[in-house]
């Protein structure tokens, strides 16, 4: 049983971790990999929006994806965009990257060796993943600018698609925590995290959801 106050401490995360930009056009949108096919979807979308030229699936696979997506989560990606419509061309593939730093890296790589000019990033992410994608990106693509798209969804949404809203929920304080802890590692840039985001994640910790934290 989730508590009206765990319910409230997840939405007000929910909300936290998305960045709320306002899109335009940009050079390329890349879609980091997952469990959620929502991700290619959402990339899909952009492009025939005419947000982006091109779009760049990466990710290899991780033990949430290693029996849904076989071939790797950018290879499925891409087949799912391709059934939506995506023209063969405007699509490449980065089939190996297994963290946030290395969607980042491997991508920027992969589209100077194109010789694709790059200027701005449409980065598209699970919704409760924009802050942190965003927070790894200026870290290590510091000149280009960065903006955050994803599938627009409220948590109770998000929570029906997944079907497990205990986990989800325990996905969001792990999110709060890397937030928190990996700059101080080198791997994104600091962010101020308000004191009511930080009141919401220990009220979260406490009441158990637990099972992504570090």
């Amino acid at each position: 049983m989730i508590s009206e106050q765990s319910w409230a401490d997840a939405r007000v995360l929910w909300d936290y971790h998305q960045m709320h930009h306002e899109l335009r056009p940009c050079s390329v949108a890349i879609g980091l990999g997952s469990h959620d096919l929502g991700v290619a979807d959402a990339a899909a979308g952009l492009y025939k929006r005419g947000m982006a030229p091109l779009i760049v699936f990466t990710g290899a696979t991780s033990a949430t994806t290693r029996e849904h997506m076989p071939r790797g989560e950018a290879v499925h990606y891409r087949e799912r965009a391709l059934e939506l419509g995506i023209p063969p061309s405007a699509v490449l593939v980065e089939p190996s990257a297994r963290n946030t730093g290395e969607n980042i890296r491997f991508s920027k790589a992969l589209l100077e060796q194109a010789g694709v000019d790059v200027a701005s990033v449409l980065l598209v992410s699970k919704p409760y993943e924009e802050r942190r994608a965003y927070a790894t990106a200026r870290k290590l693509w510091s000149d280009v600018e960065i903006l955050s798209a994803s599938t627009p969804m409220d948590l109770d949404e998000y929570i029906k698609s997944v079907g497990d809203a205990h986990l989800v929920i325990s996905m969001l304080v792990g999110t709060l925590e890397r937030l928190v802890t990996y700059p101080l590692k080198g791997f994104m840039i600091s962010q101020t995290v308000p004191g009511w985001a930080i009141e919401s994640y220990e009220r979260l910790k406490c009441a158990g959801f637990t099972s992504r934290l570090l």
